[in-house]
This record gives C-alpha cells, structure tokens and sequence, in this order.
C-alpha cells in the first residue's frame, strides 16, 4: 500500500496534459462523480479529491452508511472475526478529504446530459462518472431461486445482514445436520471466496457440530487453489465435506427453498442450510447507463474507461477487462489507475503507464492461509498478467501461519487506503 501511496502522491508533479484539455483557471471546478463505496468507488474517490488538492469536485453516491467488507466476512462465518470488524464509516472521506458523500441509490444516467439521477429525485451533474457498483445477480441463474429466496437460503455474497443471516443459520442446525453450498459459474467476485467460506464453515462446525457434513454442488470442473483447498479439507475437516462438480452432475442443480431441499443431477437430497451463490453479472446501474456487453461493462485498462463512453470509468468486479480476478485488491488497483486518468483528464497531470497487481489471501484453518497473486499490464486488449505467484502443498505451519498474519495486515491497510 505504501508504494502505490508514493507513486501517487508523485502524480501531483506531473504536467503533461492527457486524454483531454485541463479546466481553465478561473471556471468552476470540473465534477466527478462516483458511484459505489466499496474497494473502487471509495479509494479512487479519496484519490482524486486528496492528490487533485481540492481542484476536483468529487461526489461520492453510496446508499449505505455502513460498507462491511465482503473481503474477510468468510472469517466472520468462521467464528474468527467479528462483524464489527469488518464495519466501515464515509465519516474520514467527508471530513479530511472534502468529498461530497451522498447516501442514495442512483437510478439514471443521461449520457448526453452527463447527468445521474438519485432515487430522492435529485440530479447531479459530472464532467466524468466512475461506476464501481460490484455485482448482482443472474435471474433464473438456479433454478428454484431469485432473491425473493434470500432469507431462506442467503446468498452472503453482499456482506452484511445476508452474513449474519448465514452464520445464524449455521450455529442453529442440528447436531449432524448437513450444509450445503450451489457454487457459482465461472465468472464471479472472488474465485477463492466459496471454497474459504467451505473451509470456515467446516471451522465453525469443528467446534459446534463435529458430526455434521457440507455438500457442495459446483458447476465448475475445477477451482481456485483447488490442490490447496483440498489438502486443508483433508487435513482439518477429514471426512466432512463433500464437493460434486460438473463431472458428477454438480453444474444440474435446482432448489426448493420452502422445503429446504436440494436436486442434484436428478437425486433429492434434504439439507438444513443452503447458501446459494449464483450466477453474477455487474451492479444493475451499469445496464442502466447502457454501457454493459453481456452481463459485464468492456473497460480499456489504459485508464479503467468504457469502451462505450469516454466519460465514464468502471472498477472492480462489474468489469470485463482481461485477466485479473474480480476482487477487492483488484478494484483498490484499478481505481488507483481511473483516479490518475480522471486527474490527467481534467486538470492536466501526468499519466503513467497503467501497473495492476492482485493477491487473494484465503485462510484454510486455524493459523492456516495460503495466497494466489499476480502483476498486471494493460495492453491495447485488455489487463494481461505479466507474471504471478501462489502459495504450495506441503508448506510448513511457520509460513502457513506468517501467510494468515500477512493477510490480516494487507485487510488493515486496504481499508486504510479506502477510507483513510
């Protein structure tokens, strides 16, 4: 986080004018806004209102209060972490950074008048429009569920009450009660994110409920991190988790949620708790501004712009944009890159060439994480991967453990560099 906060602050500098024509000293100040609070929307918020120093008006429109971090709620479920933890307030973004934060939902945008509709009925008018909106979910993706459904089998993929909601219903099964989880196709935020949330579930269950089992039911043939998953499966959780692909019929689910019961490639099979994760697509504002292909928004990793707009950025995981995962160090990376190409658009600064990097910290068991990462570069295509890393079976519990206590050091200082 330091090095990228350097690099940035370094930007200020610049003076080589890019992408379009500073403002005129003496016109109002040019207006951004921003909608989405979470890893894209707050830090490249913060970005352009603290390293254009007050000469971007920066609005940021988030309709919670509160933003809780999907990254580690998966600990939350494992009893690890509380979800006070994982709490975050607008209060420093407003007070030590002058943006304008707005607590509404935006549901219009007017390309040609460059302006964004809120569900108060009020209009605000930008210069550029940065979506981060994360994701929602595909209709009819399971069949049996929508999220009229949510309450009786809770998706927890927008962390939250649909958190909390899950873990309830895993500490209230019964003794030797099944959990099972209908994982989401290929793409989808976090690909380690349903195998961790197997993993801390069976840590929770270790302790409250030896006896029980979890069924997972996934459309995929393989995983992220699968050798890594399923080494910490078989030395912590031996015996309680079973995982059905698609090889086995694991991609032909449909659910009941009123009778709590799963169906299997043809086979019934009664649960007492069922997160299902869906089918994703970007946050529904993207479809509104008319800048999505399928069910992602295309961007130039360039500058994190539409390829169907000029004026307008998206971040993180409402994004098609190449290789790198849908993540939350992904979003904090690419908003980095928006914020420098917003700044060099409307006041002149300098841009650099756009680096990304991610890494994806999972925690397998108690003092027990592993890591996937990779560098990025944009090419004229997309974010191509230049070079990555993940960690190894076998490691020792030493390394195992600096792995976890890296992560919780890498959670503090991206919320940090969000919120300030």
């Amino acid at each position: 986080m330091s090095l990228n906060r350097r690099f940035f602050l370094s930007l200020a500098a610049g003076t080589t004018a890019a992408l379009a024509a500073p403002a005129i000293i003496g016109m109002a100040k040019p207006r951004v806004i921003v909608i989405g609070g979470g890893a894209g929307g707050a830090t490249a918020a913060r970005y352009i209102a603290k390293d254009s120093k007050g000469a971007i008006d920066v609005t940021l429109v988030e309709p919670s209060r509160t933003y809780y971090t999907c990254f580690f709620s998966n600990l939350y479920l494992g009893g690890v972490r509380t979800m006070e933890s994982l709490a975050h307030s607008y209060g420093k973004l407003a007070s030590e950074n002058g943006i304008n934060v707005v607590h509404d939902w935006a549901v219009g945008i007017d390309r040609d008048a460059r302006t964004v509709t809120l569900a108060g009925g009020h209009k605000l008018g930008y210069d550029r429009l940065i979506l981060s909106p994360g994701i929602d979910f595909v209709d009819g993706a399971v069949p049996g569920w929508d999220t009229s459904k949510q309450n009786k089998m809770p998706h927890a993929y927008k962390a939250g009450s649909q958190t909390e909601l899950l873990k309830a219903q895993i500490e209230a099964m019964p003794q030797g009660g099944t959990f099972a989880m209908v994982a989401p196709p290929n793409p989808y935020r976090c690909p380690p994110g349903p195998y961790e949330r197997v993993s801390m579930v069976a840590h929770l269950l270790k302790e409250k409920n030896p006896t029980a089992k979890i069924l997972v039911a996934d459309p995929k043939p393989k995983f992220s991190k699968e050798a890594l998953f399923r080494e910490a499966w078989s030395k912590h959780y031996d015996g309680m988790i079973d995982w059905i692909g698609s090889e086995f019929g694991g991609g032909n689910v449909s659910v009941d949620a009123d009778a709590m019961m799963l169906n299997i490639d043809g086979e019934a099979v009664k649960v007492d708790v069922c997160n299902v994760i869906p089918a994703m697509k970007a946050g529904r504002i993207c479809q509104i501004a008319g800048i999505t292909e399928g069910n992602w928004a295309p961007v130039t990793g360039h500058t994190m712009q539409s390829r169907m707009d000029e004026n307008i950025y998206v971040l993180g995981d409402a994004t098609s944009q190449g290789d790198m995962p849908k993540s939350g160090y992904s979003a904090n990376s690419q908003a980095k890159v928006a914020a420098m190409a917003v700044r060099a658009a409307l006041t002149g600064s300098r841009m650099f060439p756009a680096k990304f990097s991610n890494t994806c910290w999972s925690m397998v068991g108690t003092d027990d994480g592993v890591k996937v990462g990779a560098s990025y570069e944009a090419t004229d295509e997309k974010i191509a991967k230049v070079s990555g890393f993940i960690s190894k079976p076998g490691e020792n519990a030493a390394l195992r453990k600096a792995t976890f206590e890296e992560s919780l050091g890498w959670y503090a200082g991206i919320t940090t560099d969000m919120f300030g």
